[in-house]
């Protein structure tokens, strides 16, 4: 139950973070209580970003269906994967 407990908490923190870190790069994040987000920049196409992070050797999920064809599923890592994703997004986005 402990190991539980602490590593809900440290998803919870990382999703937080990520959020946030997102949000400040102008994404718009949807509200989660899972281990991932969905999340979307209103100005650039979820497949080219999709595109950029798998060159930089960061995975993330893109369905092509109605509705959420913008969105990117971003399961939530340790704090160093979830830096590594700010990071490459920082370089895509420049």
């Amino acid at each position: 139950h402990a190991h539980f407990e602490q590593t809900r908490q440290q998803i919870i923190a990382s999703r937080e973070w990520l959020t946030g870190a997102l949000t400040q790069r102008g994404f718009a994040c949807l509200p989660s209580s899972a281990n991932f987000l969905f999340a979307r920049h209103p100005a650039r196409d979820a497949a080219t970003l999709m595109q950029g992070l798998r060159e930089r050797r960061v995975l993330v999920r893109h369905f092509r269906q109605p509705r959420i064809e913008q969105y990117l599923r971003i399961t939530i890592g340790t704090q160093a994967e979830c830096e590594k994703l700010v990071a490459a997004f920082d370089e895509i986005l420049k």
